[in-house]
């Protein structure tokens, strides 16, 4: 019987003309996998990503973690000091459920030099957390 008069209702709200809003809630957040690139410019790692399924948030918070470590020619690297874990982070404004932007990190384990030559920079253990919706992705 209720659901005949709840069924009663919902006809007469929509034959009156009248929109009834439900809140959206949030999905199942998630980064879109072939927007999220990892690319290195010189000494510096940047992650574009794509975000969606965030429904009403109004923001979320992304951090960026890597390992940025000096590798010879010989794929070793050889003095403890010249590795070291990078973080950049940022608050991502989300539109229509989706959020998009990117974070960078620069290596710098030498004032003059990221790097003494032949060495070069190599990330690895790269990972971008959404800590407002508590997921994250490995590129790595």
């Amino acid at each position: 019987m209720r659901l005949a008069r709840f069924a009663a209702l919902l006809a007469a709200l929509f034959i009156g003309g009248i929109v009834l809003a439900v809140p959206a809630n949030a999905g199942a957040p998630h980064f879109v996998d072939d927007k999220v690139q990892a690319t290195v410019d010189g000494n510096t790692l940047t992650v574009t990503f794509k975000e969606a399924g965030l429904g009403d948030e109004p923001q979320v918070h992304v951090v960026l973690t890597a390992d940025a470590a000096c590798i010879n020619p010989g794929d070793n690297h050889p003095k403890a000091a010249n590795k070291e874990t990078v973080t950049a982070e940022g608050d991502f404004p989300v539109q229509n459920g989706h959020a998009e932007g990117s974070l960078s990190v620069t290596a710098v384990f030498d004032p003059s030099s990221p790097c003494p030559d032949p060495m070069t920079i190599v990330y690895s253990n790269v990972v971008l957390t959404d800590e407002t919706s508590g997921i994250s992705v490995s590129l790595s």
